[in-house]
């Protein structure tokens, strides 16, 4: 699979060498969160760029029925960017995607979320629930109420009520495989998965057990993706506590 995936990204090396040129060599390494991306600077050419990335993430990357790829169409575009440069700078640890883009500078990274971003393609149906009522129900209050009693705050007061993200850094949980959803809060919890600090999420997802873990998952995989699952403009509240990456939203006092 990594040759293959090589093999299709091989013919763009001129791009990226004129790309680092271009930018200087202190782009790769940046020393604060990226800056967002708009959407409105999609290259025309850069679908036929990106056939590695959809290779897994799926065509036009709306993900595939195999479960574990997240799709990544329609994210925010800053999300999107932040996650490719955390996966090159070793924030998120998963060789393939390093492999692919470790010489990638910012200004390309960013063009390739900018394109994922603009495309707006429909969601599948979600799957059938994978866990009892009870559970289910303890995803949900977990989701929508949080439990302030172990200072974990609830999903939609950072992801938005209707849960599809947030423009342009915060992502939305709906219409991502519940494997997916475990493994990601499990490597939140376990520092293989890293973001700028502060570090909310893994300070969130410390304060989880497995049952919460498999609760919200399952919950989250079981519920439709409304309004064709674009990010909201703004958060509409502040956020409970200050998240590395994510500029420009208030946070509640106190």
């Amino acid at each position: 699979m990594i040759d293959r995936l090589r093999s299709l990204l091989r013919p763009l090396a001129p791009l990226w060498m004129a790309a680092t040129l271009g930018c200087g060599l202190a782009a790769a390494q940046p020393a604060t969160p990226p800056a967002p991306v708009a959407a409105t600077t999609v290259s025309s050419g850069m679908a036929s760029r990106v056939l590695a990335c959809v290779t897994c993430h799926g065509k036009e990357g709306r993900a595939t029925q195999e479960g574990y790829f997240p799709r990544i169409a329609g994210k925010p575009a800053g999300y999107l960017a932040n996650q490719l440069i955390n996966f090159r700078e070793g924030r998120r640890s998963y060789p393939q995607m390093t492999s692919l883009i470790e010489h990638l500078t910012d200004d390309y990274l960013r063009e390739m979320a900018a394109h994922f971003a603009a495309l707006e393609v429909p969601y599948a149906p979600p799957p059938a629930p994978q866990a009892p009522p009870a559970v289910l129900e303890k995803g949900r209050l977990l989701v929508q109420q949080g439990d302030a009693a172990r200072g974990i705050p609830a999903c939609v007061q950072c992801h938005g009520q209707a849960m599809t993200g947030v423009n342009p850094f915060i992502p939305g949980l709906l219409g991502l495989p519940r494997d997916y959803l475990n493994s990601q809060l499990g490597a939140w919890k376990t520092g293989q998965r890293r973001a700028h600090a502060p570090d909310c999420m893994a300070d969130i997802a410390r304060q989880l057990t497995p049952d919460d873990v498999s609760a919200v998952s399952a919950w989250l995989a079981a519920q439709p993706v409304p309004g064709g699952g674009k990010p909201a403009a703004r958060l509409g509240q502040p956020m409970p506590a200050r998240c590395g990456g994510v500029d420009g939203v208030p946070v509640a006092a106190g």
